[in-house]
């Protein structure tokens, strides 16, 4: 940064620098030139100031990642005490971990509108600036990628090919499966020797890259077990995640409309954390419209955000306790009563 500096510094300089006897401009000209290029070599023996003009692979300190991530949950995600927890020690314990065995793979449950997506970005956002832009980040909707039941095949050599190419090129990648409940049955076990404990494949180590799985299936089992405790007059936020991971991934291992269904990945247990967003309550849909609204810049309307919030459909039809869309819907609903 020094030599650059320096050689910029010395552009004005260059009209006063042609007496009789000096140097020739052209001449000097070569000479800045050369200092630019001594600079521009000092800037990319440095990766961290090269990360600074061009994203790289790992952007952040790991130290950097964890706070990141620990405010955004804290200040955005809502109704979510197990995730908040998990998330944060498995990504930051995986980011402090110089001697991994394997990839980390997270795979987040609960019906829409719970923040799967949301935790997703924001993991993707504390990891890299970009997010989901970053082209260290690889999103996949089954609907979208992998739509036809007959050309599976095509899909594991595709997936496998693309997962390589990108590992290889950064080994901090992280890639993002959504809709696995809509997936082909079988397709997702292609990846299953980059999740596996092997030190090389092919050249290549998988050790450093993120798996994040999204689903809705093993959300009637989660709904189960806040309802149980609701109707047990205990909070919810005494939930332990011990009482959700085991019946979670039986069930999202037994379920036949579910791209784990019989997965290898669940079999060989190479799915780190199964992760449940619980059915959010009426108060969280309440956060949620307030949060929208301010990040909107708008003046908090209490009558709006009530009747937002009242405008929700929740079940069980009896008790009426969980959004059904969770905040999904939000978003659309402001629009509707503010004059955006």
């Amino acid at each position: 940064m020094k030599l650059l500096r320096a050689a910029l510094a010395l552009l004005p300089l260059l009209p006063l620098l042609r007496p009789a006897g000096a140097v020739e401009p052209i001449s000097l000209g070569l000479a800045i030139a050369g200092a630019a290029a001594s600079a521009l070599t000092g800037i990319i023996s440095y990766p961290r100031l090269y990360c600074y003009f061009r994203e790289c692979c790992l952007q952040r300190h790991d130290q950097r990642v964890a706070a990141v991530l620990q405010e955004n949950l804290d200040k955005k995600l809502f109704g979510q005490h197990l995730v908040g927890k998990v998330v944060v020690k498995a990504v930051k314990g995986f980011l402090n971990n110089t001697k991994a065995k394997k990839p980390l793979a997270l795979s987040l449950h609960g019906w829409t509108g719970t923040g799967k997506n949301f935790v997703s970005k924001i993991i993707a956002e504390s990891i890299y600036k970009r997010g989901l832009q970053s082209k260290y980040v690889h999103q996949f909707v089954a609907t979208l990628h992998f739509p036809h039941a007959h050309s599976i095949n095509l899909y594991k050599d595709q997936l496998q090919s693309w997962i390589r190419g990108n590992v290889s090129i950064c080994p901090r990648s992280l890639f993002i499966f959504d809709e696995m409940d809509k997936m082909h049955a079988g397709l997702i076990d292609s990846i299953k020797p980059f999740l596996d404990y092997y030190e090389f494949l092919d050249g290549v180590s998988y050790r450093q890259a993120i798996f994040i799985f999204l689903s809705n299936a093993g959300a009637e089992k989660i709904t189960e077990v806040a309802l149980d405790f609701w109707r047990n007059g205990r909070r919810r936020e005494d939930i332990q995640l011990t009482e959700m991971q085991n019946a979670l991934s039986v069930s999202v291992f037994n379920n036949k409309n579910s791209g784990f269904w019989h997965s290898t990945l669940i079999d060989r247990n190479l799915i780190d954390y199964f992760v449940p967003f619980l059915p959010l309550e009426y108060k969280h849909v309440k956060m949620c419209v307030r949060v929208e609204i301010e990040s909107r810049g708008y003046v908090v309307d209490e009558e709006i955000l009530t009747r937002i919030a009242d405008e929700m459909t929740y079940f069980p039809r009896e008790e009426r306790i969980y959004s059904d869309k969770g905040c999904k819907t939000v978003d659309a609903k402001l629009d509707y009563y503010y004059d955006f």
